[in-house]
C-alpha cells in the first residue's frame, strides 16, 4: 500500500486597486524539495488572487496528497472552514445576505480540488515576517507589477 505524500503549500495573493493588475505566488514543499510558481491577471481583485494560488497550488499536485495549506487570506480560510461556500454552492451560489456570491468560477474549480486532496488551512497574518508567506508575497507583487505596466 502507498503511502499518501504530505505536502506544504503556501499562497498569497496581490493586486493594486480593487479591481486592477494583480498577482498570485505559490510556494510549494515536499521534504526538501521546493517549487515556486506566479501569475496573474491585468484585470482582478485581491481575492481572486488568493484563490487562484491556491487553486494554482493544488493543481500542481499529480497524485492526491495530504497537503498543509497556509494563506494570509481570511476570504478563502473562512469560506472553507466555516463552510460557507458550500452553503452558498447549495443554494444556487446565493449567499446569507441574499447576494450573489462572488468569484463563483474560482470556486467552483477549487472545490473539485478539496474532494482530492485532503487539506488543512492555516492561516497567518500577511506581512508579519512569516518567511513562505513574506516569499508568496514577494512573487505576486512582481506579477502584479508585470501586470501594472
Amino acid at each position: 500500500m502507498r503511502r499518501i505524500k504530505t505536502v506544504e503549500i503556501f499562497t498569497d495573493g496581490a493586486c493594486s486597486g480593487n479591481p486592477g493588475p494583480g498577482g498570485y505566488g505559490v510556494v510549494l514543499r515536499f521534504g526538501s524539495v521546493e517549487k515556486e510558481l506566479s501569475g496573474g491577471e491585468k484585470n482582478t481583485t485581491n481575492n481572486r488572487m488568493e484563490l487562484l494560488g491556491v487553486i494554482t497550488g493544488l493543481s500542481a499536485l499529480k497524485e492526491p496528497c495530504k497537503v498543509i495549506l497556509t494563506t494570509d487570506s481570511k476570504y478563502v480560510v473562512d469560506s472553507i472552514t466555516k463552510g460557507w461556500v458550500y452553503g452558498w454552492k447549495k443554494k444556487g451560489w446565493i449567499k446569507s445576505d441574499k447576494k450573489p456570491a462572488l468569484n463563483v468560477d474560482l470556486w467552483e474549480k477549487l472545490l473539485p480540488l478539496l474532494e482530492t486532496h485532503d487539506v488543512t488551512f492555516n492561516w497567518v497574518k500577511g506581512h508579519a515576517g512569516h518567511p513562505e508567506n513574506e516569499r508568496c508575497d514577494a512573487l505576486a507583487v512582481a506579477q502584479r507589477d508585470i501586470y501594472s505596466l
